[in-house]
């Protein structure tokens, strides 16, 4: 299987995407009895966004994924 390297600014990405991929299962796997906080804090998302963007990265979906996929393979 190739290895992916990754820049800084990919890793860092990737990292801020699995960190808001988390914030989002914590807040779905809460108490069923709706007293669930909001999903996303705006932070966790700005922090996505913006990682996403410095990458260069933000608009290119497939990229992205691929990358995440190539660093991150499903167990």
């Amino acid at each position: 299987m190739p290895t992916a390297v990754l820049t800084d600014r990919e890793r860092t990405a990737v990292q801020a995407y699995l960190r808001l991929l988390h914030t989002v299962r914590a807040a779905f796997d809460g108490p069923p009895d709706g007293s669930r906080p909001a999903v996303v804090p705006p932070a966790v998302l700005a922090e996505a966004e913006h990682a996403l963007a410095r990458a260069g990265l933000a608009g290119n979906e497939a990229e992205f994924f691929r990358l995440l996929h190539d660093w991150c393979p499903p167990a």
